[in-house]
């Protein structure tokens, strides 16, 4: 049975009580505490603050599709210079969907199910939507995308990581 914006809006207000019930951590600055930022996909099967331990106010966790840093570029950059941040943690999972297309296969299943108009918009916005063919050349490709812009300070660790969706290990490979 599909989910409604009923059903939604009843979990999200149900949660919200549940949750400010017992919030007592209204304190905590607007920085992160622990000076990094996570960039990982957007994928259901991650929760990042169990993943990789990340306590409420220790990191900024930037999530979309594959982890992509060009994608996740602006946030990134407003990150670091106006919360300061020092270090970035590139997470991409096993199992990622977008390992599984190329873009024409996003553009026509896009025309098959909006119409050609959006097809047409794609094309006009130039949209990419960054697919990837090899996890580990991904995780490579971003670092030396974002070691290669003037935007992120030559200093700032980076390292890459591979999720397994299969056992919950979080594997450094770069």
């Amino acid at each position: 049975m599909p989910v409604t914006n009923e059903d939604i809006v009843t979990r999200i207000e149900a949660a919200s009580a549940s949750y400010s019930s017992t919030f007592d951590k209204g304190h905590l600055a607007l920085p992160p505490a622990k000076k990094y930022l996570v960039l990982t996909c957007m994928d259901a099967r991650i929760d990042p603050a169990r993943a990789f331990g990340i306590e409420l106010g220790d990191a900024h966790v930037i999530r979309n599709a594959g982890a992509s840093a060009k994608d996740a570029l602006r946030s990134i950059v407003i990150s670091q210079q106006l919360l300061a941040t020092e270090a970035i943690a590139i997470v991409k999972h096993t199992g990622c969907g977008m390992l599984m297309f190329k873009n024409e296969n996003a553009y026509g299943l896009v025309e098959g199910n909006l119409g050609a108009e959006a097809r047409k918009e794609l094309e006009e916005r130039k949209l990419d939507f960054l697919p990837f063919p090899e996890l580990k050349q991904a995780i490579q490709d971003d670092i030396e995308f974002l070691r290669g812009t003037k935007l992120v300070k030559d200093e700032v660790p980076i390292s890459g990581w591979v999720y397994e969706v299969e056992t919950g290990k979080t594997v450094r490979v770069v």
